[in-house]
């Protein structure tokens, strides 16, 4: 089977020439057909340069987009131009050694599964890397029902059909380890190594965790509209509970145990939001199942391909 690497590419020139040079050497010990996707999105260093100087090597194709859309969204639009049975993802930081990926293939094709993913060993992250890492863990565990255990490290293996059924999806937003689980029934990890970044900074910033952990959460569940729900059926009935409580009281103990009224009216002030947390819950549900349907905007433009002659 041919295989395809898709590797989405911000601001990597430090990185991408060792990339390269490793990718194809780990690549060659297969014996197999094979093809790298480099997607630019929307570097503003020498990448994309770098990246056109390597269509000269045998099965490169560069992605150019037109602008950043994220991680991704990139990897996405890598997916849309594939062309081998198997697909592996994998980042330009080096992180992920290159020499992994026949692991995963092997993975894949010996216990014939759809979706490899992997398990980083001695994490060379920081605390403000691992912990958010482990709050996204959970949360896709939660979500997903599938219990894999790094769901963070994108060096991962598709086969092309779940590839393909991911790019039919036509989701704005989404989180691609999250969204093969929709797509496939086989899948499995196997542990690979970790490293330092080999050279630049992280493009991930704590507040892109945070939105990617947002993005997760509206593609995949509704349960932010169903803490709305809940807690406005919690105040509603703490005000009903209080309403009544202060109105025994008020017989059995008199009007000044009631303070006069004043907790009175925070008791039907309390049932009054709780309703309008109940109400916007309720509305929230419908809301969520019409933007599921109507986000129609493209995840990606695809400004040029970039491939030899």
């Amino acid at each position: 089977m041919k295989v395809s690497v898709v590797v989405p590419v911000y601001n990597e020139e430090a990185n991408l020439p060792l990339l390269m040079d490793r990718m194809e050497t780990a690549l060659k010990t297969m014996g197999r057909p094979y093809e790298i996707i480099l997607v630019d999105d929307g570097s503003r260093d020498k990448s994309l340069d770098l990246m056109i100087g390597f269509t000269s090597r045998p099965g490169v194709r560069v992605v150019e987009l037109t602008r950043n859309y994220g991680q991704h969204s990139a990897i996405m639009s890598g997916f849309s131009v594939v062309t081998g049975q198997i697909v592996v993802t994998i980042d330009a930081d080096l992180q992920n050694p290159p020499e992994e990926i026949p692991g995963l293939v092997r993975a894949m094709e010996a216990g014939n599964y759809e979706v490899v993913g992997t398990v980083r060993q001695m994490r060379k992250d920081s605390i403000f890397r691992t912990f958010p890492s482990r709050v996204v863990n959970g949360m896709t565990r939660k979500i997903t029902g599938v219990h894999m255990s790094d769901w963070g490290c994108m060096l991962r293996a598709y086969r092309r059909e779940v590839v393909d059924r991911m790019v039919e999806s036509q989701e704005y937003s989404t989180f691609i380890p999250a969204l093969a689980t929709l797509f496939a029934k086989r899948m499995t990890e196997i542990p690979v190594a970790h490293a330092e970044r080999h050279g630049g900074v992280s493009n991930y910033s704590m507040f892109k965790l945070l939105n990617l952990q947002f993005d997760l959460l509206t593609s995949f569940s509704e349960f932010p509209l169903r803490v709305l729900l809940y807690t406005g059926i919690l105040l509603a009935l703490g005000g009903f509970a209080m309403g009544v409580l202060l109105a025994v009281a008020r017989f059995v103990y008199g009007a000044e145990w009631a303070g006069q009224g004043v907790f009175t009216l925070f008791a039907i002030l309390f049932f009054f939001i709780g309703g309008l947390f109940f109400a916007l819950g309720i509305m929230g549900q419908y809301i969520g199942r019409i933007y599921h349907e109507v986000r129609k905007r493209p995840r990606f433009t695809i400004r040029n391909i970039h491939e030899a002659r």
